[in-house]
């Protein structure tokens, strides 16, 4: 709404006639106000400028009159909410009864009371939605969370294997609470919670739950959370597929337990949730191990270890009894005399061989001897041949070369003797 207005040709009696009326609202002045019934008419006339609008809501409340019933009608997600009057025309159309709680989706016209005031909602054409379009918006809305990958099991978290405290939020009081702790403290007696009772069906539901959500997920010593509730109908659960709601648990970085309604129940939260159990009761088994199998398990860990142990210790027991019975550890020194024995074998083989071998090149060096003694030239001279050499040591091989007068060697067998050429001639051997 702005401060300044049309001029209106809305003529007001004032008590001096002769006084000139500021033409708009940013013109009044303490010296020349408006008479209130000039702002009321005028806020009027342009509230009644607005377009009919189509809205959606929820009735929170209902009451009927003779010919007019007044209705309150809050926001499918916020705390906000308006007056709406039906006449009896417009309520004569409207298919069943109205009740509170109803979504419906009706077409508002506003208008200002010049006498009181006050804003108020004429409304017209009032649609309840029934549940084939609940259901059919709640699988669009489904449709598209899923295309954005909300629904993606990349994205679910484990449940720890022993929280430590669990958050519970849940109705006041409810059966659903009581199933939860009942369930999951007969499997763990030693479980904890943190419990936010919030509404969990209606026009606060989606705030409440949302927020208690939030609350838990800061909670330094909350390992896991919990959203219970018993079942109802499409209408009481519809807060647990809102998409404000699907988004706060998908943002959540607490693991989150989905248990809503029955089995056949399935909101959208239940997507979206680490988790989905079938009911509450389902949640409380979920979230803790049962302290009598987990102890069943231990005692069966530790048989199997101690058998294991055993089993081990046997076969260690087994394969060193094995080699003491062999005959290398029964009788040490038979291995050994065997060794000796072929020790001293191999030693007299090897020496016989030894001595074999310095025999046979004995001889043969003998032979060698007697080979090379036989053709040596002292052979030679011994039987009776003679080496002449010259002075010089040179060895004569035809004397014919040799003048008479020439001094020559001769070397026999045993001594050298000297001689002078005094003739050659040409032998005929």
């Amino acid at each position: 709404m702005t401060s300044s207005f049309e001029p209106s040709p809305y003529q007001v009696q004032v008590p001096n006639a002769h006084r000139q009326l500021a033409p708009t609202a940013g013109s009044t002045s303490p010296e020349n106000p408006w008479p209130l019934k000039l702002l009321s008419t005028k806020l009027h006339e342009h509230v009644a400028k607005a377009s009919p609008t189509w809205v959606e809501g929820q009735i929170i409340e209902l009451n009927k009159r003779a010919r007019v019933t007044y209705l309150t009608l809050r926001d499918i997600d916020e705390e906000i909410s308006v007056s709406v009057t039906l006449f009896d025309q417009e309520t004569a159309k409207i298919q069943g009864t109205l009740e509170r709680g109803q979504r419906v989706i009706i077409q508002l016209k506003p208008d200002y009371w010049v006498k009181t005031g006050r804003l108020s909602m004429h409304g017209r054409n009032l649609r309840t939605v029934g549940t084939g379009s609940m259901l059919e918006r709640i699988e669009k809305l489904k449709q598209s969370l899923a295309a954005e990958g909300l629904f993606d099991q990349r994205h679910k978290k484990p449940l720890p294997l022993l929280p430590h405290r669990i958050g519970l939020i849940t109705g006041r009081d409810s059966d659903a609470m009581k199933d939860v702790i009942r369930n999951a403290s007969l499997r763990w007696p030693a479980v904890a919670f943190e419990v936010r009772e919030v509404a969990v069906q209606g026009v606060h539901a989606l705030r409440e739950v949302t927020q208690a959500l939030s609350e838990l997920d800061a909670h330094p010593e909350v390992d896991v959370i919990v959203i219970a509730r018993g079942g109802g109908s499409l209408e009481d659960l519809l807060p647990f597929s809102e998409e404000a709601m699907v988004r706060a648990l998908f943002v959540a970085r607490t693991p989150v337990v989905s248990a809503i309604g029955h089995e056949a129940d399935s909101p959208l939260i239940d997507h979206v949730a680490d988790v989905r159990a079938s009911t509450p009761t389902d949640a409380g088994k979920r979230v803790v191990p049962d302290v009598a199998e987990e102890k069943a398990r231990i005692t069966q860990a530790r048989a199997f270890v101690e058998r294991s142990v055993q089993n081990f210790i046997g076969n260690e027991r087994a394969s060193i009894a094995q080699v003491k019975s062999r005959p290398v550890l029964l009788a040490p020194r038979t291995s050994l005399l065997a060794c000796e024995e072929d020790l001293e074998r191999l030693r007299s083989r090897a020496l016989t061989a030894a001595r074999s071998s310095v025999v046979r090149h004995h001889e043969n060096i003998r032979q060698l001897r007697a080979r090379v003694t036989a053709l040596s030239p002292q052979r030679t001279l011994e039987r009776g041949y003679a080496v002449v050499q010259t002075v010089s040591g040179e060895l004569v091989r035809d004397a014919r070369n040799l003048p008479e007068g020439t001094e020559v060697m001769v070397r026999a067998a045993q001594g050298l003797a000297k001689a002078t050429v005094t003739e050659t001639f040409e032998s005929n051997i």
